[in-house]
């Protein structure tokens, strides 16, 4: 297709996005143990995908308290710097360029998981249905289990982390990434600070929407700093997500103050998670046209795109990159399949978390289907 627009070129600050297809961030807890280390698997998965205009990681944790699943990886170890260095070096090896995604978690663990510390959140209020994947030390087997209770944050305890996600963010500039994205969305920990009915703090960082936006605030702050470069920051946000229990009573007022926030930094981009389930409520178009409005810069959409779906949202000029989730699973060549319009692999679902190359790197190309 010719001046097809999932195929023109981007510039995100100094790169160079080569096509509007974004690989998103997924959790496939493969790392090593122990110390929850980037491998050997990893980089071979991530360089297959390097056709992508740009690739977010799997959510990274920035520190001890701010893992939520087993098997996932860190970035705040020597050892875990060392292994990201090889996923980055692979994928720039193949022509590739990659954020890393800085995640803690929040209220949405298991103290199986924090050496039997209660997990964290804004408010002492469990995530009440919410499940999480551990390696068995509760149920005796790996699988999902009730979130734990967590405590609230004190406010010293508060800098912390924000000191955690700045060194986060050295740290993923010091492995070779190119860049780094906020897991702001899907009910984690800034999560839990924006939406009105996971915060019921009474102090500066509870109760008003500036209150709120408070900590995303200070942390996108220490993300600039860490990278030193606002144009390497993304952030990833939900604004109409109910998953893993975070809800906001007014979200279109509260997501379009946090976009005005976040232009103010020059941020790189605003990566939106849509709700991508059966039944979820379609995100509006005229939010769109506001959002982007209100933060000029680049926007990701995510959520169940199809190609035709990606090429109307960034004709239509509210979208400027497009992420395909799902199907970067079982197709690695995912952009010369859109660009051609070829059929598309679909993923096994019980090789999602967990396990070794099966369901991970064994996906093939289509020119190893050809053969």
């Amino acid at each position: 297709m010719q001046n097809d627009p999932l195929f023109q070129p981007l510039q995100l600050g100094a790169l160079t996005l080569p096509n509007r297809i974004v690989m998103p961030p997924m959790t496939r807890s493969r790392a090593s143990q122990p110390g929850d280390v980037a491998n050997d698997l990893m980089a071979a998965y991530y360089a297959q995908r390097a056709g992508a205009g740009l690739i977010v990681s799997e959510g990274t944790y920035v520190a001890p308290l701010g893992k939520g699943y087993a098997w996932t990886p860190g970035i705040h170890t020597p050892e875990q710097l060392a292994g990201w260095r090889k996923v980055t070096d692979a994928v720039h090896a193949a022509g590739g360029r990659i954020f890393a995604q800085l995640w803690h978690v929040g209220r949405l663990s298991h103290t199986s998981l924090l050496g039997g510390q209660q997990p964290v959140s804004s408010s002492p209020v469990q995530a009440k249905g919410v499940n999480v994947f551990i390696a068995g030390e509760a149920a005796g087997v790996p699988g999902f289990v009730q979130a734990s209770e967590p405590r609230a944050l004190t406010i010293d305890e508060i800098g912390e982390v924000v000191g955690q996600y700045r060194t986060a963010a050295r740290n993923a500039m010091d492995a070779g990434f190119d860049g780094v994205e906020l897991h702001g969305a899907n009910g984690y920990l800034v999560n839990q600070f924006i939406d009105s009915q996971a915060n019921t703090r009474t102090d500066a960082y509870g109760g008003s929407l500036e209150n709120r936006l408070r900590f995303l605030d200070e942390v996108t702050q220490a993300l600039i700093e860490g990278t030193g470069d606002a144009s390497r920051v993304g952030i990833r946000l939900a604004p109409l997500t109910t998953l893993n229990g975070c809800v906001d009573d007014e979200p279109e007022t509260t997501y379009l103050a946090a976009a005005k926030l976040l232009a103010g930094y020059g941020v790189g981009y605003i990566h939106i998670a849509e709700a991508d389930w059966d039944d979820a409520p379609l995100m509006p178009v005229a939010f769109k046209q506001q959002l982007r409005v209100a933060y000029p810069g680049v926007l990701i959409y995510a959520g169940k795109y199809t190609a035709e779906r990606a090429r109307e949202a960034i004709a239509a000029g509210w979208a400027d990159l497009v992420a395909f989730g799902r199907p970067f699973v079982a197709n690695p060549d995912l952009p010369a399949r859109l660009r051609t319009g070829a059929p598309l692999a679909l993923h096994d679902r019980n090789t999602l978390f967990g396990g070794g190359a099966h369901g991970l790197t064994d996906y093939p190309a289509l020119r190893d289907v050809a053969a």
